[in-house]
């Protein structure tokens, strides 16, 4: 597995090796002793697995401490753009982020460390996203940025017309406010 820096610090892709033949492919997802040397804080306890159609956006979403999540992020059905929003107090990349598209042919994954807001929105007409976490679900710690906080201004690459949110993504925090509320901590 090669492990690709980004702008951010410690945000990563990780691109498994694929060998592919006339059969097919094979590839090793995750294998613990490669965390173990490479990121050997990062113990994850639960897969997730989600199915979306297009348009679909889920997030940008967080957990709190001590709920925070690292997650590990990938497709394995469609294609997703995928973002993470650098959230670390005294960190330099405070409030950038990065983007990746996530899709079944090019099997990238993206290691997102706590402290970021993450989300997604489906490209293709419909998605398969698998992701591991390193902390329990806590719907009490959790809280989010709204998609198309201005501050931010990411570009979903879908018009807004497209995109779909849930009722409760559609109710987060701008930016600004996320701000705010963590200069009253």
């Amino acid at each position: 597995m090669e492990i690709i820096e980004t702008s951010i610090r410690d945000l990563v892709i990780l691109q498994p090796k694929v060998l592919k033949d006339h059969r097919g492919y094979f590839l090793e997802s995750y294998k613990q002793s490669f965390f173990e040397e490479h990121f050997p804080h990062v113990k994850f306890i639960q897969d997730n697995q989600a199915k979306s159609k297009r348009g679909v956006l889920r997030g940008l979403h967080f957990q709190i401490p001590p709920f925070a999540q690292t997650k590990l992020v990938r497709v394995i059905q469609g294609e997703v753009l995928d973002v993470a929003v650098d959230l670390r107090i005294g960190s330099k990349t405070y409030g950038k982020y990065e983007t990746f598209v996530l899709n079944d042919k090019n099997k990238k994954q993206i290691l997102i460390p706590k402290g970021f807001a993450h989300g997604y929105v489906v490209l293709s007409e419909s998605a398969v996203f698998l992701y591991k976490v390193d902390n329990s679900y806590a719907p009490n710690h959790e809280s989010g940025i709204i998609y198309n906080d201005t501050q931010l201004n990411i570009n979903w690459q879908l018009n807004n017309e497209e995109i779909q949110i849930s009722e409760k993504d559609r109710n987060l925090l701008t930016f600004k406010a996320f701000n705010r509320q963590n200069e009253k901590h």
